[in-house]
């Protein structure tokens, strides 16, 4: 992974978890490489591990160090099959056992929900309102369970649902793409692209032409 514009990669271990990201990650990956992607609702992460996400923004982890032992065991597993169906099995056993230990769900769950179902287009006293909590005890349970505050969060799920846009139907206008994201005018967008992808919409879209693997246009709207 790297972060930079430089060319420099490190190896990353064969199973990996990546804490909430907020800055472009550049991924160098096999041609022949397969593998099976999780990802999770907000907040869901932290009610699995118990793990303050903030210790996790922006890096990526040993899913082992922090799963612990099962996980290892679910790393060989992987590491020995040739259909990726009996992968995913294998993964959602795993979780599934995991839930039986799993905190539920609270209004600060529902909340968030709410937020990312939007797109990050909710007022935050909107969503606070929702969690039963005050805007100040909203903020504070934001930082801990999804690693920032629900501002820079709300503008990364709008950022985000522009970014899948483009991957989805390159074809679609950038000004069409900023509306339906939910942004006054494309220049909050071009912002927003240059902060988080590290590029402006017309950069990023050269670079994608360019990539064969799109990790974006598959996950759900």
């Amino acid at each position: 992974m790297n972060k930079n514009r430089e060319v420099e990669f490190t190896q990353q271990p064969l199973s990996v978890l990546l804490g909430p990201q907020v800055s472009r990650v550049n991924i160098k990956v096999h041609n022949r490489l397969k593998a099976i992607r999780v990802d999770f609702l907000p907040g869901a992460m932290f009610r699995i591990l118990k793990v303050p996400m903030y210790e996790l923004l922006d890096e990526g982890f040993n899913a082992g160090d922090l799963f612990g032992s099962k996980m290892k065991i679910l790393t060989e597993q992987l590491s020995e099959i040739t259909d990726l169906e009996v992968g995913k099995r294998l993964v959602e056993n795993f979780l599934l056992e995991r839930l039986h230990s799993i905190n539920k769900q609270q209004p600060f769950d529902k909340a968030l929900r709410a937020l990312y179902i939007n797109d990050g287009n909710l007022s935050i006293t909107k969503t606070a309102s929702l969690s039963c909590l005050s805007i100040k005890q909203f903020e504070r349970k934001c930082k801990e369970r999804i690693g920032m505050n629900p501002k820079s969060y709300a503008r990364i799920l709008k950022f985000s649902k522009a970014y899948r846009l483009h991957e989805a139907f390159p074809e679609m206008d950038w000004i069409s793409i900023a509306y339906k994201s939910g942004y006054y005018d494309q220049m909050h967008l071009i912002k927003d692209f240059k902060i988080f992808a590290g590029a402006n919409p017309s950069e990023i879209e050269k670079q994608l032409r360019n990539t064969a693997i799109k990790m974006q246009k598959d996950l759900n709207f």
